[in-house]
């Protein structure tokens, strides 16, 4: 089996019923794009509009959109788009001139986290504030030791694919980096303490080898290794460990950050810890590339003394007009409510599918972030797991499948997501389930 074909909910070429419009472009891609990018799906979707909740093909069918969280405000929020174009017809620079927008949006976002975080540096992807981050700990900590859990996803910079291991045995790990077992819902109260020691191996490990740790570095809804949200508060053992050992911890946000939990803005803020640094992408313009790193002053401090930080469109006037757009729409709306009142809905019917459908194990959720657990006899079951996330694109729902064996169907709509949504994907699931049964 190649890489791509062992790579969940990917399209192989060859394979999938593709109209013959869809094989032209597919063929047009491998040609312009080279072979290293992958399409969703058995048979991909060829998408052409947005709004809300919902994605249109280029025959004008509707898709229930129960997976994109670049858009969480809603595909092409007009609140959003209209910051976006108003800003861009009146100036576009850098941050190296005096201007308004970007100081009133970073005081704006700051108010939001806890008085200790003081410093927002901008970038343009989640990836880069996680490589600018593991740069800052560095200079701070004279570290260079890596933690992460053993499916972590943080980017694809060639620093941060290296403590990326969702990206698979094709892209290696760093020589300073050590895994983790992913924390485990099931053990409850003992949840945080059995992942501290975990954390604490790594440490010892990384000492036995004569390395220093910088950083621990999750997101806090541990996506990437099937959505574990709770218990609340059980990171706050694993974050001690590695300040007691001379590193720091960062939150990454990028997927449960700007409300996607429902309990506040920042999904660390659940387990009762202040981080040394969080940060911050895909939902922060809502689809415009802008992201960050929020940290404590003193953690910068030696970093920039020595050098200057510099990003060209990080950080640029649109960006920070449009990101200042999604705060907007994000209390105009009332989004963190609809979160958890949806959120909760969902997690109520999926697990009353689970009473009458086997295959759907166990249901995690913090808010609008849902992993389900997809089970044959109670074992992981990734092969059903793909084709229920198969079977729900031909139903017209789009979702994805994580986890270390890909077997958790991964729920995270825009947070305009509504009970009456939540019903179509309920609905649509439950014919996919019966169908398979």
């Amino acid at each position: 089996m190649t890489a791509r074909e062992a790579m969940p909910n990917a399209f192989v070429p060859g394979k999938g019923d593709l109209p013959p419009e869809d094989a032209v472009l597919v063929a047009r891609r491998a040609r312009a794009l080279g072979p290293a990018y992958r399409l969703f799906y058995e048979t991909p979707v060829h998408l052409v509009r947005g709004e809300g909740v919902w994605l249109y093909d280029a025959a004008g069918e509707a898709y229930l959109d129960t997976y994109n969280n670049v858009a969480s405000v809603g595909h092409c929020h007009p609140r959003v788009v209209e910051a976006m174009a108003r800003q861009a017809a009146t100036f576009a620079s850098h941050t190296r001139y005096l201007h308004e927008t970007i100081l009133e949006y970073s005081e704006r976002l700051l108010a939001t986290f806890p008085a200790e975080l003081g410093h927002l540096m901008f970038t343009c992807t989640g990836s880069e504030a996680n490589d600018l981050a593991l740069r800052i700990a560095r200079e701070h900590t004279g570290g260079s030791g890596i933690i992460v859990t053993e499916n972590a996803y943080h980017g694809v910079t060639l620093a941060v694919a290296g403590f990326s291991p969702s990206l698979g045995p094709g892209v290696p790990l760093g020589e300073h980096v050590r895994t983790v077992p992913a924390p485990i819902p099931a053990l409850g109260a003992r949840t945080g303490e059995v992942f501290a020691l975990g954390v604490q191996a790594a440490i010892e490990d990384l000492a036995r080898h004569g390395i220093r740790p910088a950083v621990l570095i999750v997101d806090t809804v541990f996506s990437s290794d099937g959505v574990i949200p709770d218990p609340a508060g059980f990171l706050a053992p694993a974050v001690a460990a590695i300040r007691a050992a001379g590193g720091l911890f960062v939150a990454d946000e990028v997927q449960p950050g700007f409300g996607r939990t429902g309990a506040g803005m920042w999904g660390f803020a659940r387990h009762g810890i202040v981080p040394d640094m969080v940060s911050l992408g895909k939902p922060m313009g809502n689809g415009y590339p802008v992201a960050g790193l929020v940290l404590r002053p003193e953690v910068v401090a030696e970093f920039g003394a020595r050098g200057r930080y510099f990003n060209t469109f990080g950080g640029n006037a649109v960006a920070a007009a449009t990101a200042a757009a999604v705060l907007d729409v994000i209390e105009a709306e009332d989004l963190i409510a609809n979160a958890r009142s949806t959120g909760a809905y969902l997690v109520q019917g999926l697990r009353t599918l689970s009473t009458r459908f086997p295959a759907l194990g166990a249901v995690r959720g913090a808010g609008l972030f849902i992993g389900a657990d997809i089970v044959t006899e109670g074992a992981p079951d990734a092969a059903l797991a793909h084709r229920i996330v198969n079977d729900l694109r031909a139903a017209r729902v789009l979702i994805s499948a994580t986890g270390r064996t890909a077997s958790t169907l991964k729920i995270r709509p825009p947070l305009v997501f509504a009970p009456d949504h939540a019903d179509i994907f309920l609905e649509r699931l439950e014919g996919v389930l019966a169908a398979l049964a």
